[in-house]
């Protein structure tokens, strides 16, 4: 899943990096996620703990520590490039539709 090959991050693996810029745990990340996206996302168990296992297979994402049978992850510095590499994807895609808007409001083409 090397970033060559990735390309793009689905919205559930942004989400994922994005709660574990702080560090979390399996649950903990589904209720972020759906706090963070009022409720527009949600990562169901089994893509979570796909997710996560890929993650940290990739060094994404690292397990600091396991607390009452809880795995808690933090994203590493690799897993923080994609995420901006991300983000900035992202707002590029947003800034191009917002010219192309503005455009079309003023009558051009």
């Amino acid at each position: 899943m090397a970033r060559e090959q990735l390309k793009t991050l689905t919205e559930p693996m942004y989400y994922i990096l994005l709660a574990l810029l702080t560090e979390n745990h399996g649950y903990g990340i589904m209720q972020t996620v759906e706090k963070l996206t009022d409720g527009r996302v949600v990562i169901g168990a089994g893509t979570l703990y796909s997710l996560l296992g890929r993650f940290e297979k990739e060094g994404f994402i690292e397990q600091t520590a396991e607390r009452e049978r809880r795995k808690i992850y933090v994203i590493t510095e690799s897993g923080r490039k994609i995420l901006q590499e991300e983000y900035n994807r992202l707002n590029h895609l947003v800034e191009d539709g917002q010219i192309f808007f503005a455009r079309q409001r003023r009558g051009e083409e």
